[in-house]
């Protein structure tokens, strides 16, 4: 089970450049709480220069799971003119000693340059800037044009280099309020902002600030979860954090016990939201069905399709979506000698793909020594050095491991159901596994549960995304937890 580490309002980055000469130097400290607990600290520094503007931005929080705390760090940097054109941007994101660096250089041809990097691995590629999008300063400029008269409404596109992409951003200006931050009573204008994350939907946040547009208190909601980022002095935001197990928040209970998942066809779900200005965005895909009703209520019917045998792989098709996903990216590393020779360990001299699938979890499940808590998100080569993660890590491997052989593999997001873990009874909690392609139909595996004696996967499974293993796939679980509940179970067995 995974706590999402993918938060949306860390969209930020570091500043590590040296000999600036800074004709401006702006320094902003927040403390960050989640449900009233200090857990981390949010710093902004801009800096002006002759010629251009440096904004760094840097989040760091620590929550504990079961009791093993996880930190997260997200430093990333724009460089742009001082009329708010990109020129450069770096990012780095840590998640419990795992880091992902990323850094881009704009071009006048409109291509972006960028390095990815992991530990010792570096990736080229180069895209296209996407059109209109901005970057902190131009977001900046942007909003201040824009004025902060009330009942004032406007959209732009803002570039988040944690996911490579612009998202767009609705904003509203609301009236003056008088807020508190920590003990200080302020007036504040207030400004709601919704962000339009890429397949998760709408996240939204209530923005406090001043009359130079700057950011005193935001407040949001991610995964159920209640996050407020408050302006306070340098000493309390980098002082000591409060202690916070969040897992309660990531468990969602179920109507009755579904019972042994190896022993059951199919389960179907009625969802209903708890969230009137949120929609249910879940997919259909093979081993699921959605369908909504008139009363606004989801129905969500699991029932696994068996991997057809005699296929032979690698996949010869040409469906392009199965194509790409026969593709290394940076999380699914196929074309890795480590990650290949474990594939071919782990499939022996089958030629059926729904063997080597079967094998494929099975080694996977196998194959970790250390199946704990403590790493926060790790890519298919950090998990074949290290054996050790949970949920993601056991759905990253096992992915590349299929498309390393040829067999076309995707990560899947959503909840899945535990009869029991650490304590709690009859609960659906985040999780990750895997999807192979063999014979026309995406196949459900899971080497984690698999690996716990669980029996790998059933329709105990509630999908939210389908992706190629990366952090912001959990994008998706961060917008739907916490906003819906589940009111009806039905189980057919076998």
């Amino acid at each position: 089970m995974k706590l999402s580490s993918s938060i949306s309002f860390c969209l930020a980055i570091v500043v590590i450049i040296s000999s600036v000469a800074a004709a401006e130097v702006e320094e902003d400290y927040y403390a960050v709480f989640m449900e009233g607990a200090k857990v981390g600290y949010m710093v902004s520094i801009r800096q002006v220069n002759d010629v251009n503007v440096i904004t760094n931005v840097e989040v760091d929080m620590t929550v504990n799971r079961f009791g093993i705390p996880v930190n997260i760090s997200i430093k990333e940097k724009y460089i742009e003119t001082k009329t708010g054109k990109p020129l450069a941007f770096e990012s780095q994101l840590n998640a419990s000693g795992m880091a992902m660096k990323s850094r881009g250089f704009v071009r006048e041809n409109g291509q972006v340059e960028m390095v990815n990097s992991m530990g010792a691995m570096e990736q080229k590629a180069t895209m296209p800037w996407p059109e209109g999008a901005l970057m902190a300063e131009g977001a900046r400029l942007f909003s201040e044009n824009k004025g902060l008269k009330e009942g004032t409404s406007y959209s732009l596109k803002v570039f988040d280099p944690t996911i490579k992409q612009a998202v767009d951003v609705r904003v509203a200006i609301g009236t003056t309020e008088k807020v508190d931050l920590l003990g200080r009573i302020v007036d504040l204008t207030k400004v709601t902002s919704t962000i339009m994350m890429p397949g998760a939907g709408p996240v939204m946040s209530i923005d406090y600030v001043d009359d130079e547009h700057k950011l005193q208190k935001q407040q949001t909601n991610v995964a159920g979860i209640n996050v407020e980022i408050i302006a306070c002095p340098k000493d309390f935001a980098l002082g000591e954090n409060d202690v916070l197990d969040l897992v309660d928040k990531m468990f969602i209970p179920s109507p009755q016990p579904l019972g042994n998942e190896r022993q059951l066809k199919s389960v179907r779900y009625v969802l209903q939201s708890t969230n009137q200005q949120a929609s249910l965005n879940i997919p259909s895909i093979d081993n699921q069905t959605v369908e909504i009703r008139e009363d606004g209520k989801v129905v969500v019917t699991v029932e696994p399709v068996a991997a057809q045998a005699g296929v032979k792989f690698p996949y010869e098709g040409k469906d392009k979506a199965v194509l790409e996903a026969m593709k290394a990216t940076r999380y699914l590393q196929s074309d890795n000698e480590r990650v290949i020779k474990l594939a071919k360990e782990a499939i022996g001299n089958t030629t059926d793909a729904a063997k080597a699938v079967q094998k494929i979890e099975s080694f996977t499940a196998n194959y970790m020594s250390n199946k704990g808590l403590s790493v926060g998100y790790a890519s298919a080569v950090e998990v074949a050095e290290s054996k050790q993660g949970d949920c993601t890590e056991f759905a990253v491997l096992s992915a590349a491991m299929c498309r390393a052989v040829g067999i076309p593999a995707r990560v899947v997001m959503g909840v899945a159901y535990v009869e029991n873990y650490m304590g709690m009874e009859n609960r659906f909690g985040g999780h990750a596994w895997t999807e192979a392609f063999v014979g026309g139909k995406w196949v459900g595996i899971d080497a984690a549960f698999k690996g716990a004696g669980l029996g790998g996967y059933g329709p105990g499974h509630i999908a939210f995304a389908v992706g190629d293993g990366n952090p912001e796939d959990f994008f998706a679980i961060a917008t739907i937890m916490g906003q819906f509940k589940i009111e009806e179970v039905e189980v057919t067995k076998k």
